[in-house]
C-alpha cells in the first residue's frame, strides 16, 4: 500500500509538472487565431486558445468580459492585431504587466480609416500582409518561448508556403478584375482590393454592423448610379439590410465577402475563405 501510494504522488507529481511547463497562448480574434493555429498547433506542450467567440466578428468596439480576463491571466504569450483593433489593450497591459504582446502587424504600413484619427487595421485580408504577420507572430513565440522556437519556425515556413501559393492563385484568378470599382459595407476589403488591382469607390457604414442612416443610404445610392457600379458587397456576418434597399432602388446586386473574422477553426479556414472570396468576386464581375 505505501509503495502504491508514493506511485500515486509521483504521477500527481509528474501530472502537475506537465502542466506547469506548458505554454499558453492567447489570441484576441478570429484572424489571430487561424495565423497562430498555423504557426503553433500541433506543438506538444503549447495550446493555442481564441479570447473574443467567433460571432463577435471584428473587434471594433469590444468589450472585455469575466471569460476574457480568466484567459488573459492564465496566458503566457498574448497574440493581438495591432494598428489600434484592439482597443481594450490599456486595460490588459494594466491587468498583466508581465505578459508578452506579439503585434502581428508590427511593420506594416496601414491606410488611414474612414473614421478620423484610426487605421484601417484590416491588413489579414491581403495574403501578403497575412505572412508578414505570421513571421512576426513566430518571431515573438520564439522569443517569449525558445524551448520551441525551431518548431515556431518550421510550422511558419510551411504555412508560409501555402500563402505564397495562395496569393500566386488569387492573383491568377483576378487578374481580369483589374480597375474594377465595387462598394462595401464595412472598410475590410481595401488591402485585398488594393492588393489585387481593385477600387474601393465606396464604404458605406465603418463601423460592422451599423445600419446606414436614411442620409448615408440616399447618398449611397447616387454614388451607385453616377458611377454605375451594379455590384454591393456585404458580409455574412452582419445584417443585410441596407444593402437589399439600395439594391431595391438601383437594381444593382447584393453579394457577399467574408472578412475571415469567423469560420470553422480549422488552420486551412483562412485559405477556405480567401478562395470562396474569389469565386464570389469572379461571379459578381461574371469572369
Amino acid at each position: 500500500m505505501k509503495r502504491l501510494f508514493l506511485i500515486l504522488i509521483v504521477l500527481c507529481m509528474l501530472v502537475l509538472s506537465a502542466e506547469a511547463e506548458e505554454f499558453r497562448i492567447l489570441t484576441t480574434f478570429y484572424p489571430m487565431y487561424i495565423l497562430t493555429q498555423n504557426v503553433a498547433g500541433g506543438i506538444d506542450g503549447v495550446t493555442v486558445s481564441n479570447m473574443a467567440e467567433q460571432t463577435v466578428g471584428c473587434l471594433h468596439d469590444y468589450t472585455l468580459q469575466t471569460r476574457d480576463m480568466v484567459m488573459l491571466e492564465e496566458a503566457d504569450a498574448l497574440v493581438i492585431n495591432g494598428g489600434g483593433m484592439e482597443q481594450f489593450m490599456d486595460r490588459v497591459v494594466t491587468t498583466r504587466a508581465d505578459l508578452p504582446v506579439i503585434e502581428a502587424s508590427k511593420g506594416i504600413e496601414m491606410e488611414p480609416s474612414i473614421e478620423e484619427g484610426l487605421l484601417n487595421a484590416h491588413v489579414w485580408l491581403d495574403p501578403q500582409m497575412a505572412s508578414v504577420q505570421v513571421k512576426n507572430i513566430a518571431a515573438g513565440l520564439a522569443e517569449a518561448d525558445p524551448v520551441h522556437a525551431e518548431l515556431y519556425s518550421a510550422n511558419a515556413q510551411t504555412f508560409l508556403e501555402r500563402l505564397k501559393a495562395l496569393d500566386a492563385e488569387m492573383e491568377e484568378a483576378l487578374r481580369p478584375l483589374n480597375g474594377k470599382e465595387i462598394i462595401t459595407f464595412h472598410e475590410a476589403f481595401n488591402y485585398l482590393a488594393r492588393r489585387y488591382g481593385m477600387v474601393v469607390a465606396g464604404v458605406i457604414a465603418n463601423e460592422p454592423g451599423e445600419e446606414p442612416s436614411t442620409r448615408e443610404i440616399a447618398e449611397t445610392c447616387d454614388l451607385v448610379s453616377q458611377l454605375g457600379i451594379k455590384t454591393l458587397f456585404a458580409e455574412p456576418q452582419y445584417p443585410q439590410t441596407a444593402a437589399k434597399i439600395i439594391a431595391g432602388e438601383t437594381g444593382a446586386s447584393v453579394y457577399v465577402l467574408d472578412p475571415c473574422v469567423s469560420g470553422s477553426g480549422k488552420p486551412e479556414s483562412y485559405e477556405e475563405i480567401q478562395r470562396e472570396n474569389v469565386r464570389v468576386l469572379r461571379e459578381a464581375f461574371g469572369e
